[in-house]
């Protein structure tokens, strides 16, 4: 006798297809939520690192605000009024290397030639050095003949004594302390940053830029994606011992008890050390997100607390500081 094979009623067919689409209902869920906490961690991870790399590259160049390499500045006089930072007249860069440094508070006053995407409200910082390699040495890039170098006299005869100008243009003719070998050039530098509303390449992203001196003008380079706002507080050394007694917003406007010359050249030629104050956000909002956060960015002019936020909108942020030690200036006045 033959037995007919069975197979699936249509009520089993029918409760076997619903549970395997409720099994995928689950797995498509959860692939959504991993896929969706990737993203979301990403976000930070990103916002994280574009943070800490921007303390640190502003750090990096506040270090080395004012070197340069082999002249001693004690004995370049200062000049009357702050140098005019738009300007490429070779004897305003000189008249500015004792002053390593100077800033706008709240960009006030900032100079005519910071660009139309510089964001308002926010600090500008510009930084004055030398390269620490010479050029053409092993390591460094060769001269360039449109670029500004620094080129100090080291023979007793010419001590301390410098040239500064266009490569091109500009007969280098100190010596090292044989009096015969052509001394060294470095490439003069002047960077000026400040926090832009696009990123240079078209998109509306807060980034932190700065401005590069070339010879003839400055070149507007993009640094750091995601940097909203920057604040900087500047500590004057104000008994020269290399350690700073005061601290400031705006160094340019600033008296303290006793002083007899607070004027905007000498208190920036003062300033040794720096606090930073960054806020930074994601590149993208998170969906279901609101910061309603109120972030702390150190203090004003007047000394009262700078805050920003609550921005109520879907952008995660944190705020990054540093304190920076500006090396060159503070380590000249160490106290023996």
């Amino acid at each position: 006798m033959t037995q007919r094979a069975q197979g699936f009623s249509l009520v089993e067919l029918m409760i076997s297809i619903t549970l395997g689409l409720l099994v995928l209902a689950v797995l498509g869920t959860i692939f959504a939520n991993t896929s969706r906490s990737r993203g979301e961690l990403q976000k930070t991870s990103q916002q994280v690192d574009n943070g800490r790399y921007a303390v640190e590259l502003l750090s990096e160049d506040l270090q080395l605000a004012g070197y340069f390499g082999e002249l001693n500045v004690a004995g370049v006089a200062l000049p009357a009024a702050l140098p005019d930072l738009c300007s490429m007249a070779i004897d305003d860069w000189k008249a500015a290397l004792p002053i390593h440094m100077q800033g706008y508070d709240a960009g006030a006053g900032a100079p005519s030639c910071m660009p139309a995407s510089m964001k308002s409200g926010g600090d500008v910082v510009a930084l004055r050095r030398v390269r620490t390699c010479i050029a053409g040495n092993a390591g460094c890039e060769a001269l360039v003949g449109s670029q500004p170098y620094l080129q100090v006299g080291l023979c007793s005869a010419t001590a301390n004594a410098y040239t500064l100008g266009i490569a091109a243009d500009t007969a280098f003719s100190h010596t090292l302390k044989d009096c015969a070998t052509a001394a060294g050039r470095r490439r003069y530098e002047t960077h000026i940053y400040f926090v832009a509303t696009d990123n240079g390449s078209g998109a509306a992203i807060p980034t932190l830029k700065r401005l590069e001196l070339n010879g003839s003008g400055y070149t507007e380079v993009a640094l750091v994606e995601g940097i909203e706002r920057m604040e900087v507080e500047y500590g004057i050394d104000t008994d020269g011992d290399g350690s700073p007694d005061v601290y400031t917003a705006d160094p340019s406007n600033f008296t303290y008890a006793g002083c007899t010359l607070c004027s905007a050249p000498a208190n920036w030629s003062n300033v040794v050390t720096a606090k930073l104050h960054l806020l930074s956000r994601t590149l993208e909002p998170s969906a279901g997100y609101t910061d309603v956060k109120t972030y702390s960015l150190g203090l004003n002019a007047a000394g009262e607390p700078v805050t920003a936020g609550p921005f109520n909108d879907g952008y995660r942020r944190n705020v990054y500081t540093a304190a920076v030690r500006i090396v060159n200036p503070s380590a000249r006045r160490d106290a023996p």
